[in-house]
């Protein structure tokens, strides 16, 4: 029993550490690794369906299932970058704000698109306002 509370302990001290360094754990960042979350899945299950464009054939590739986990770290490594800029700057969240909008509208296109991928209809209007809040 006293090996899992050091291991509870550890993840713990991790998380939060994570936490912190990314602005904290707030909606914004919620929803973030949430998009994140659903466009991984949803990748696995385009290639499942063999329509994957990351790969040769189209199917489950461990190569390309580490690039988009790989990506997903390196979006959390943006936000980090964007909380230390605003902790530099004294700008309240403002560069950590605007990382996370971003990704939430690029993260919420891939998921749209591999939706598409596999014949799921989606609104054309969501779509739309995803690309809107990208390019803003």
């Amino acid at each position: 029993m006293e090996f899992k509370n050091v291991i509870i302990g550890v993840l713990s001290a991790v998380g939060s550490g994570i936490a912190w360094a990314c602005g904290g754990w707030d909606t914004g960042m919620q929803t973030l690794i949430i998009f994140m979350a659903i466009d991984y899945i949803l990748g696995l299950i385009v290639a499942v369906h063999g329509k994957s464009g990351k790969t040769e054939t189209g199917v489950l590739d461990s190569r390309a299932g580490l690039k988009g986990i790989l990506k997903k770290i390196s979006i959390l490594l943006a936000v980090v970058l964007g909380a230390s800029a605003d902790r530099v700057l004294g700008t309240d969240g403002f560069s950590r704000t605007a990382v996370i909008l971003f990704f939430c509208a690029n993260e919420g296109l891939s998921v749209v698109e591999n939706l598409a991928l596999i014949g799921v209809p989606f609104p054309e209007k969501v779509k739309e306002k995803l690309e809107q809040l990208k390019n803003d």
